[in-house]
């Protein structure tokens, strides 16, 4: 290892190269994959209301409280693309209130938690959004491909 002026170690440019990878890498594959969460052999419809919005990346949740036949509610939390895409099509702040009633069209957690990803969410006037994140292998990912 080579030292500067001063006597401090300096790494070899490969060696500085090799470690600006591992840690680009090692960010790249934190993000998962829609498999790795969430069962495509498990598709959800979900009616409920809105109770918030999360505006976060990587992925915008959408938190909603669905009422079950017997009369008790159930939060759900619904994972879809970042707000800037949300955003580029068609989403607003006005569109998700709290207090909206909506449906989901997605697909289940698979450890059976409330989750799920989202594909759909359709509002109260029939207005159809895209929620899902393109490119993360999710079922229909190669139409929504095809949309753009």
């Amino acid at each position: 290892m080579r030292t500067s002026r001063t006597g401090t170690p300096r790494l070899s440019g490969a060696a500085g190269c090799a470690l600006v990878l591992a840690a680009v890498t090692g960010s790249a594959t934190a993000h998962h994959s829609f498999s790795a969460e969430f069962d495509p052999d498990a598709p959800i419809t979900l009616q409920g209301t809105i109770v918030r919005m999360e505006w976060i990346n990587p992925h915008a949740w959408l938190h909603i409280e669905v009422q079950n036949e017997d009369g008790t509610t159930e939060a759900w939390m619904i994972e879809s693309a970042t707000p800037n895409t949300l955003f580029r099509r068609g989403f607003s702040r006005d569109s998700v209130r709290a207090g909206t009633e909506i449906t989901v069209h997605g697909y289940r957690a698979r450890n059976g938690a409330n989750r799920a990803n989202g594909r759909d969410l359709i509002l109260a006037n029939g207005s159809r959004l895209f929620m899902g994140s393109r490119g993360t292998g999710a079922p229909g990912d190669e139409a929504a491909e095809q949309e753009l």
